[in-house]
């Protein structure tokens, strides 16, 4: 018997009953679409959470009180800023902290020459902005120096940016993100420009509108609110220490050195060492390394478990070419009796199975493709081209290997036996 006609067997075979042929094939496709999707959904917080970081730029770096090592945030010796109390002992434990002393001593080009800009940063949390009966729970409220908005890359494009000399006098003025505009006054939120809105009960006027940038997964970047760090500690954080220091370096070729710098600065204020910090210098590289690693590891582990329904899929096919071969009994027994050999069996119902996981694939990449165009928690899932090669090839070899014993056992029948078979 030759190959075409084999493969018209096998396709009769495959027709004869098509509500389970497209059973099986359901099962196969949703394994297949399982793994493309779900990789696809990696793949795309990953680039999500890559493009946020790459924005920041690569030569910047941020500074946290505490430790990365101990965990809680403490340290011994020293106050930060060098104001502490005696601790000669050294068994006095004190609250990790950075201060305005400590961002201003990283500004100073002589003893910092590869840091370019620093600023303070203070955060303010639980913030309601209200505005003639419009009221918005501000998702993020930031206090800090004009420099932050160099730093951040970020943009005002309606209004001006808030200036040094805003901040020495503790004036009360603010930037606000999108979605705070667009909560507080409608339409597309440029008529807050210049309103006096209220920040928990206190008056702020509204100086300029920050750019969109979108959002990162679940977080909306564009939900809040930046004000000078003197304004926000009067009236919503309070006078105390800041929640970190951003930092921009010279070039993406000195992070290294402004690192270097940042910690000696902050070592020689602190009196610590490298083994006791109370401070914590994080830079963009490391951040994109470590989201890259836990994206990476994310995205294989939900492959994994998707290829877990494509193998509950190859194991429907095996179900179904079984009952198949039980059905066609007889036909088998006639087949064999005018000349078919067992090679043409076996081939008849291997090329069935495989059919039916092709078909089942190529269905499969097609509903997962429509899948991915739809913006999942913030983001676009990005199909990756390895994951179809590997879905497709899987379901391929499913096919063969979960129709190898059907066609097996339809090929060892005997011709005698088969036609007895009622």
């Amino acid at each position: 018997m030759s190959i075409s006609e084999g493969a018209k067997f096998a396709w009769r075979g495959v027709t004869a009953n098509k509500a389970r042929s497209a059973l099986t094939m359901l099962g196969v496709m949703i394994g297949v679409a399982a793994v493309i999707i779900l990789v696809a959904v990696g793949a795309g917080a990953s680039r999500s959470v890559t493009d946020t970081l790459n924005s920041l730029g690569t030569n910047t770096l941020t500074v946290t009180p505490g430790s990365n090592s101990g965990g809680f945030g403490f340290g011994m010796g020293r106050g930060a800023g060098g104001g502490g109390g005696d601790t000669g002992s050294g068994t006095s434990i004190r609250e990790a902290n950075l201060t305005m002393a400590d961002a201003e001593a990283l500004a100073d080009p002589d003893l910092a020459p590869d840091l370019l800009h620093v600023a303070p940063v203070v955060s303010a949390a639980s913030v309601t902005a209200t505005l003639a009966g419009a009221s918005h729970t501000v998702g993020t409220t930031t206090g800090s120096t004009p420099t932050y908005l160099t730093i951040n890359n970020d943009t005002v494009v309606d209004g001006r940016a808030f200036s040094q000399s805003d901040f020495d006098s503790h004036s009360r003025v603010l930037l606000v993100g999108p979605t705070v505009a667009k909560e507080l006054v409608g339409d597309d939120g440029t008529a807050v420009l210049d309103q006096v809105i209220r920040l928990n009960g206190k008056e702020f006027t509204v100086i300029g509108i920050l750019e969109a940038k979108g959002s990162s997964g679940i977080q909306d970047s564009d939900d809040r609110i930046l004000a000078p760090a003197t304004a926000v500690q009067d009236h919503l954080a309070g006078y105390g220490n800041l929640s970190s220091i951003s930092v921009q370096a010279t070039s993406a070729d000195t992070v290294d050195a402004a690192q270097a710098q940042i910690e000696a600065i902050l070592d020689a204020r602190h009196r610590t060492t490298s083994d006791d910090r109370d401070f914590t210098v994080m830079n963009s590289a490391t951040f994109l390394d470590a989201a890259s690693t836990i994206t990476g590891t994310f995205t294989i582990l939900l492959g994994a478990i998707a290829g877990i329904s494509l193998l509950v899929g190859g194991i429907g096919v095996m179900n179904i070419m079984l009952v198949t071969v039980t059905e066609r009994t007889r036909e088998i027994g006639i087949r064999k009796a005018i000349g078919a050999g067992r090679a043409d069996i076996t081939f008849q119902f291997m090329l069935e199975a495989v059919i039916l996981s092709v078909l089942g694939g190529v269905a499969g990449i097609l509903f997962s493709y429509l899948v991915c165009q739809i913006e999942i928690a913030g983001f676009r899932a990005v199909i990756e081209p390895y994951s179809v090669v590997l879905a497709f090839g899987f379901a391929l070899a499913v096919g063969l290997f979960f129709g190898i014993y059907p066609a097996t056992r339809a090929a060892s029948l005997r011709p005698i036996d088969a036609l007895r078979y009622e």
